[in-house]
């Protein structure tokens, strides 16, 4: 880990690297870059930073968009996939004029959310361990036009490919979980990718194959703080998507990109410490719950609706969020069910380990937006005392799918559609302007741009629609 520009520049010299690249994440959790000559890395771009149009990626609006990046030099890597030696740094944005940090750059917000949570008293570190489920296909095709709405996918494990494969080691629908090679036919691929993490300072717990049968994988990471949790998940969905076509392949994080087939979501596990000790803990507690934790995780059930907007922020997010598969559906916290929206591990029952994960997420989200949401959340819930079994979210030990449709509608549901989840957003955000963390005006115009593409969604004719009524 670099600490200052001597440090990075005998590093460039030693390892005769040519150039620096600055990668930043827009108001939607998608990576730029800018790349410049390795002999531009001095003490006045520290001071100075590199120019980018902030309007351009959502950051500002156009009569205001100058900005510049300035390089975290503790996040340095070498870049593996550019050609000419490269070290990377991921920066966050800064006004060009007064070179203070932008108050809406995603990394930023994620460092005023752990002051927040330093300036309550409840704990002084925010710990987070995102899990990556990712469909990997041989191929994909789509067109989207005046006169024509299609996409294909395809995966050399799908037992569609059944009469043209050729070796017959194919994996079912939903027959996918664990399976071994050789149906699991991208362990190689995979363990690459672990590798190329590893490689750039990425801790690995392990990888396998998932439940959806043509081609879905997990990589799962161990806990860290907030901001490299966040910084990680950059980098983690960057090597995957690299690694894939590195091999003629490519990736998908999208929430649910096969019909009728596991979606892909990013469960949030999470607990907070303080003094080294974790504040989640406590041995005779529910699932070795402390009180502490039941209150946040009231707060993460009460303020569900709003947060799923940021955490699930598409429209296809919520074709995943449907009964039937173990995307959560109905807002309550069980031990060990995978069908809550809040679930805490079984095996999670020691203090360094103890924690519960928020299931509904998907890598749509702006990682830094969704770990920052949550965290302010869930401290809502501490500070009002919020009792999670008072509200009427569980906890539920049960399977509910075996329930009368009269005992489930005592559940409160998910928001089903990225409409309802700005409706809930829209009329709850307060949470989140404490300690000012988020910005009303921010959050006004995040919502504006997801009901823009929820309506470019909305208003084009679907194919299956075109099948179901082109004769009436």
């Amino acid at each position: 880990m670099l600490t200052t520009i001597e440090e990075a520049n005998a590093l460039i010299q030693r390892e005769g690297l040519r150039m620096i690249d600055l990668k930043f994440s827009d108001l939607w959790g998608r990576w730029h870059h800018v790349t410049i000559p390795a002999s531009q890395l001095d003490d006045q771009l520290m001071r100075d930073g590199v120019g980018f149009d902030g309007s351009s990626v959502g950051l500002k609006s156009v009569k205001s968009g100058d900005m510049v990046l300035l390089p975290d030099l503790a996040t340095a890597f070498r870049d593996p996939f550019c050609s000419v030696p490269t070290l990377s740094f991921i920066c966050s944005a800064y006004e060009a004029d007064t070179k203070q940090p932008f108050a809406f750059d995603p990394r930023n917000i994620v460092r005023r959310a752990e002051e927040y949570l330093r300036t309550t008293g409840i704990g002084d570190e925010s710990v987070w361990g995102p899990e990556y489920e990712f469909y990997v296909f041989r191929n994909v095709s789509i067109e989207n036009g005046v006169n024509v709405a299609s996409y294909r996918v395809d995966s050399g494990e799908a037992d569609w490919n059944s009469a043209t494969a050729g070796h017959g080691h194919l994996i079912p629908l939903h027959g996918g979980y664990h399976a071994i090679p050789p149906n699991d036919s991208l362990h190689n691929l995979r363990s690459e990718m672990c590798i190329e993490l590893e490689n750039l300072g990425v801790e690995v717990k392990y990888h396998h194959h998932e439940v959806g049968g043509p081609g879905q994988c997990e990589i799962e990471t161990p806990l860290a703080g907030i901001l490299r949790a966040g910084d990680a998940t950059q980098v983690i969905k960057y090597v995957i998507k690299n690694v894939a076509v590195r091999h003629g392949q490519t990736a998908t994080f999208m929430p649910k990109p096969l019909y009728g087939e596991a979606g892909s979501g990013m469960h949030f596990h999470q607990m907070l410490r303080k003094n080294g000790r974790n504040v989640f803990y406590d041995r005779n507690g529910y699932g070795c719950m402390s009180q502490t934790a039941l209150h946040y995780i009231g707060g993460i059930l009460r303020h569900g609706p709003a947060l799923l907007a940021i955490t699930n922020p598409s429209t296809n997010s919520y074709r995943r969020l449907v009964p039937g598969f173990e995307a959560p559906v109905s807002m309550f916290f069980s031990l060990g069910n995978r069908s809550a929206a809040i679930r805490v591990p079984k095996y999670a029952d020691q203090e360094d380990t103890a924690r519960f994960e928020f299931r509904p997420p998907d890598a749509t989200c702006n990682v830094y937006l969704a770990l920052a949401a949550q965290l302010m959340a869930g401290l809502d819930g501490i500070a009002k005392a919020i009792d999670p079994t008072t509200e009427g979210f569980g906890p539920i030990d049960q399977n509910i799918f075996t329930w009368s449709e009269e005992q489930r509608r005592s559940i409160r549901s998910l928001p089903t559609s990225l409409t309802e989840a700005c409706d809930a957003l829209e009329n709850d955000h307060e949470f989140l302007l404490a300690g000012d963390v988020f910005d009303h005006d921010q959050i006004i115009d995040f919502i504006a741009h997801l009901r823009a593409d929820d309506a470019s969604v909305r208003n084009r004719p679907h194919p299956f629609e075109v099948g179901r009524y082109f004769d009436a």
